[in-house]
């Protein structure tokens, strides 16, 4: 049984197994709550399916003919790390309510939240795994690498890459922990989610403050900034447009490269296990993912870890 949401531009197919058996009972057995599928739509699958798998992708889904009265699309899938796929769609006009088969429901209106696209999906690997997929995406996929960043702490460390296709809409932040005093956020993923997957994914918001208080007021729980991260603020990222006392009373960070800056926040885990959670972002012109705030969310993440008993 699956259910579309909708939000601007943003699509979520949420997929529940109707009894004990089958590929979505073992996924989630497995991993619990976790994105199965990041899905691209493209112009050609047939075209970019052969491409792909002649670059070495492992095929999981021929290009494949879907169809009911509203029209027809067609899908293809391969693997990436772990129980992760890939889906490219060719939808031809589809004028379906998303799939074949699917059906428009009638619901009462409920208020937005302010999102309106997925910025990126941030993907933790086991140690040693970064560069294999980096050039998974680049030399298969045709995406282009644009970060690259270690990060440590006194406890814990990582090191990151990114990649985003030649339209600069899709992106991905690859991340591998690095040997440490103590076990980083990553390996608490992997260790939980028994395996490599995507670690989080990032909404884009306009009003990044008016969400975080919308989603706060819908149950939403937030990870906090440290005491101190506000009164470095102005001397690290100069003059920005926002309040820093509502930063501040949201726990939104702020962090500026050469294109601008951007504002963000990290959700706690959706969910029991440590696993998946969300980033709410807005770019002001900014390009990159707030690396001057890694240090801040790894000390965050780390009291969180600390809680549970993890760290």
């Amino acid at each position: 049984m699956s259910f579309v949401l909708r939000q601007g531009e943003s699509h979520l197919v949420l997929t529940a197994p109707l009894g004990p058996d089958g590929p979505i009972a073992e996924q989630v057995r497995r991993h619990g709550d976790g994105v199965k599928d990041v899905a691209f739509r493209v112009d050609d699958v047939a075209e970019i399916f052969a491409e792909a798998v002649q670059r070495g992708a492992r095929p999981l889904m021929e290009p494949t003919l879907l169809e009911d009265e509203s029209g027809r699309l067609i899908k293809a899938s391969v693997a990436v790390y772990g129980d992760t796929v890939h889906s490219f769609i060719q939808r031809n006009g589809f004028q379906g309510a998303f799939f074949p088969t699917y059906q428009a429901l009638q619901s009462e209106p409920v208020p937005g939240t302010g999102l309106s696209a997925f910025d990126h999906c941030a993907v933790s690997l086991p140690q040693g795994e970064l560069q294999h997929w980096v050039d998974f995406y680049t030399h298969v996929l045709g995406f282009h690498q644009i970060h690259e960043e270690g990060i440590a702490t006194e406890y814990s460390a990582m090191n990151s890459k990114a990649v985003q296709d030649s339209t600069d809409c899709i992106k991905f932040v690859l991340i591998e922990p690095i040997a440490s005093k103590r076990k980083s956020q990553i390996e608490e993923f992997l260790k939980f989610y028994q395996g490599p997957g995507v670690q989080h994914v990032a909404l884009l918001s306009k009003d990044i403050i008016r969400t975080v208080r919308t989603l706060e007021a819908n149950g939403v729980g937030f990870v906090s900034a440290p005491a101190s991260y506000y009164e470095m603020l102005a001397d690290r990222v100069g003059s920005i447009s926002e309040d820093t006392a509502a930063l501040r009373e949201v726990n939104v960070l702020v962090d500026r490269d050469n294109s601008g800056y951007l504002l963000q926040i990290f959700s706690r885990p959706v969910q029991s296990r440590p696993t998946l959670f969300i980033e709410i972002i807005e770019r002001k012109n900014a390009r990159g993912f707030g690396s001057g705030n890694i240090q801040a969310l790894f000390r965050a993440l780390e009291r969180e870890q600390a809680r549970r008993g993890n760290l």
